[in-house]
């Protein structure tokens, strides 16, 4: 049953599922999906989940290894309900700003390639920020606000402290090489003050209506930041 006045929450998430030319596969970091869509469930939000290609967006098959599992994507794991809406995603060209409170970028590298240049996604949100929305990304996932401009033309992230996964940590994953590009260099190459902690530490930060978390760990905290911005 649908809350009276409940805020309503867009999550865009990656279709990309191709590692480079590796020939491995990629997409969405499934405990970056989990843990934001708990907190905004368990906060009474109404979630719309979104991507280029609608339907089931692909999860990175890595972020399914047991190392890598929490708290959250157990919950998601035993959440029928979460993992029919999860494969039922709108298509990202038919959604608007005007009908969200706010919109999370889940990470993952599948970001990298298909939402840095997306022009829906771009317009998306250029439109969210136009209308004094908050903007939240985790991860890779930052990478959907590189190519987003303000009105007279200049970078959203312009000035803005952002952060996202780290070059050192995809060093540390063995990817530097394959990725299209280096997130936190690219940050940088539009003026962004591009902020980090040491790797895989939670870290999140908000400047205005950016919201930004570094990697999968930082997750929650991001989501949480988002929550108390709207809920204000």
């Amino acid at each position: 049953m649908t809350q009276v006045n409940a805020k309503t929450l867009l999550m865009v998430l990656t279709s990309h599922d191709a590692l480079g030319d590796t020939g491995n596969k990629t997409g969405f970091w499934i405990e970056e999906f989990a843990a934001p869509y708990f907190v905004f469930k368990d906060a009474g939000f109404e979630i719309t989940l979104a991507s280029p290609a609608g339907g089931q967006p692909p999860i990175d098959p890595s972020s399914e290894l047991a190392d890598f599992q929490t708290d959250d994507t157990r919950r998601f794991d035993n959440d029928k309900e979460a993992q029919a809406h999860l494969a039922s995603t709108l298509i990202l060209s038919e959604v608007k700003a005007d009908d969200y409170d706010a919109v999370f970028y889940p990470g993952g590298h599948g970001p990298l390639w298909d939402l840095t240049d997306n022009a829906d996604s771009i317009a998306l949100i250029e439109q969210f920020i136009k209308q004094s929305k908050p903007v939240a990304a985790v991860c890779h996932a930052s990478a959907a606000l590189l190519n987003a401009k303000n009105n007279d033309g200049s970078y959203i992230v312009a000035g803005k402290a952002v952060t996202g996964f780290s070059n050192t940590e995809e060093d540390a994953v063995q990817l530097t090489d394959v990725v299209p590009f280096l997130l936190e260099d690219e940050l940088q190459k539009r003026d962004a003050d591009y902020q980090k902690v040491a790797d895989w530490h939670a870290f999140s930060v908000q400047d205005g209506l950016v919201i930004t978390g570094q990697n999968p760990a930082s997750s929650s905290i991001t989501a949480q930041k988002l929550v108390s911005h709207i809920s204000a």
